[in-house]
C-alpha cells in the first residue's frame, strides 16, 4: 500500500522547510529510525529520521526545493514492486496564485503594473520617461549612441573629426555649452577604460533577486514585527575597559582563555539577578508582562544564512570558565547548523556583540517576547579624565534597547550602572 511522507514541523515557528540533502535515493528500503533527509528550517539545518519502514518510491521535493509544513515530500510503499500509478499524495496542497484575465484598459483605469520577473533572473528596472535633452552623436566600436548635448557647431565638427566623445567634455561657454577650446580635455570616442579595467557592459540598474533562506525569512518577519509594534527606547553607558583588559591578561598567564564577551555575559547574568524586572518579556496576545523565573541569556551568533541566538541556561549559576566553554560549544554548533531546538528557544534576555568587528556603538532590535537586548561595542582608545587630567584610556559602550511597555528609563539606567560596576571591577565576576 502506498503512503505519503510529509514535511514535519521541526520548530515552533517553522512554516516551511528546504530539503538540504536526501540521505536515501528512490528505490531504497528505509528502516524506522534511518536518517531520511536534512531540512533547513527557520532556525537550523536538522536531520529527519523515518518513523515508518518502507520503500522510497518517489521523491516529490528535490534538494534545494522548499515545502510547507505537512506538504507531501515523498511517496513510500510497503512492497518494492507495488504500483504507485494513480496514487494521490496526502497532505497540504500548495494552491497556485490565481492569475486574473487580461482586461482592456479604460481611460479611468491606472496603468497596469508590470508583473515581477522570475526569481533569480537578471532584471532591469521599468523604463521611466526622461525630459528631452539636446542631441549629440557618439561614435565608437560599439555603435552610434544618439542624444543631446549643448555644443557649438564648430565644436561638434571638430569632435567628429578628432573622434572626441562630447559626453566626456565639460563646456565653458554660455549655459555650459561646449566650445572648441574645451575639446582638449575630452576622451577619445570608443571604449572608455578606467586604469586597466574596461567599462562594464551590463546595463546600469541591472539586478537579480535572491530567494530568502528559511532562517532569513523568520528573521525578517520577527524583527519587522518587533520594530513596528514594540516601543523601543535606548540607553547607553560608556565604561572604563582597562580593568577587563588587565584581568584577561592575568588569566592568560595561567592558560585561562576568556573573551571580553564572556565577561559581558557573566556581568549581564549577575546584573539581571539584581534587576529581575529587566529579565522580563511581554505577551502581546494577553497584554501582560512575563516575569521569567530563570536567567537564560540568548547570544546572537552570525551564521552563513542569517542570525541565530543559542541560549545559555541558568547563566547566573555558571562561573566565567563555564560560560566561556559553553559559549564556544554553542557557537560551533550554530555555525554548523546542528543546534537542537531546546538550545535556541526560550531565552529571557539577549546579548549582541559587534565589538569584534570594530563597531563603536549600535542599537539592537528587541528579540520578542523578551523585553530587552544589550548591544556591545568594541574597546577603543579614548582620551579620558582621571584626577582632573586628560590621559589615554580604553573605553567600551553598552546600549540597552528596552520595551517601554515593560521597562521605564530608570529601570534601564539602574541595570546599566550595575553592569558598569561589574565590568569596571571584573574581579567580582570570579566570585
Amino acid at each position: 500500500m502506498p503512503f505519503t511522507l510529509t514535511m514535519p514541523k521541526l520548530s515552533p515557528t517553522m512554516e516551511e522547510g528546504t530539503i538540504a540533502k536526501w540521505c536515501k535515493k528512490e528505490g531504497d528500503y528505509v528502516k524506522a529510525g534511518d536518517v531520511l533527509f536534512e531540512v533547513a528550517t527557520d532556525k537550523a539545518t536538522v536531520e529527519h529520521s523515518a518513523l515508518d519502514e518502507g520503500f522510497l518510491r518517489k521523491i516529490l521535493i528535490q534538494e534545494g526545493q522548499s515545502a510547507i509544513v505537512n506538504q507531501a515530500v515523498a511517496i513510500f510503499t510497503e512492497k518494492k514492486e507495488e504500483s504507485i500509478e494513480g496514487y494521490q499524495p496526502e497532505g497540504e496542497i500548495v494552491k497556485p496564485v490565481p492569475v486574473q484575465a487580461a482586461q482592456a484598459p479604460s481611460k479611468e483605469a491606472a496603468p497596469a503594473a508590470t508583473p515581477p520577473p522570475p526569481s533569480g533572473a537578471m532584471m532591469q528596472p521599468a523604463f521611466i520617461p526622461q525630459p528631452p535633452v539636446e542631441h549629440y552623436t557618439f561614435s565608437g566600436p560599439q555603435g552610434d549612441l544618439e542624444g543631446h548635448i549643448l555644443a557649438s557647431p564648430l565644436a561638434k565638427k571638430m569632435a567628429k573629426e578628432k573622434e572626441i566623445d562630447l559626453s566626456t567634455v565639460k563646456g565653458t561657454g554660455p549655459h555650459g555649452r561646449i566650445m572648441s577650446r574645451d575639446l582638449d580635455l575630452g576622451q577619445h570616442a570608443g571604449t572608455v577604460t578606467f586604469g586597466r579595467r574596461e567599462a562594464p557592459t551590463i546595463a546600469p540598474g541591472t539586478y537579480e533577486e535572491v530567494p530568502l533562506t528559511p532562517i532569513r525569512k523568520i528573521i525578517a518577519t520577527r524583527l519587522q514585527e518587533s520594530k513596528t509594534f514594540i516601543p523601543h527606547f535606548y540607553t547607553t553607558q560608556e565604561i572604563n575597559a582597562e580593568p577587563m583588559i588587565n584581568l584577561r591578561k592575568e588569566l592568560s598567564t595561567a592558560d585561562l582563555k576568556v573573551s571580553y564577551n564572556d565577561m559581558v555575559l557573566r556581568a549581564s547574568a549577575l546584573a539581571l539577578r539584581e534587576h529581575p524586572q529587566v529579565n522580563s518579556g511581554f505577551n502581546s496576545v494577553n497584554q501582560s508582562i512575563i516575569r521569567f523565573k530563570t536567567i537564560d541569556i540568548s547570544v546572537a551568533v552570525s551564521v552563513s544564512v542569517g542570525l541565530i541566538t543559542p541560549i545559555i541556561r541558568h547563566a547566573d549559576f555558571k562561573n566565567l570558565g563555564q560560560l566561556s566553554s559553553e559559549m564556544k560549544r554553542l557557537a560551533i554548533k550554530a555555525r554548523d547548523g546542528k543546534l537542537a531546538r531546546e538550545e535556541y528557544t526560550g531565552g529571557s534576555f539577549t546579548v549582541s556583540n559587534l565589538g569584534m568587528y570594530g563597531i563603536s556603538e549600535f542599537f539592537a532590535i528587541i528579540n520578542p517576547p523578551q523585553a530587552a537586548i544589550l548591544a556591545v561595542g568594541g574597546i577603543e582608545d579614548r582620551p579620558v579624565v582621571k584626577e582632573g587630567q586628560v590621559v589615554p584610556g580604553k573605553t567600551m559602550k553598552l546600549t540597552l534597547s528596552a520595551d517601554h511597555r515593560v521597562l521605564d528609563g530608570a529601570d534601564a539606567a539602574k541595570f546599566l550602572k550595575t553592569l558598569q560596576k561589574f565590568l569596571e571591577n571584573p574581579s567580582l565576576l570570579l566570585l
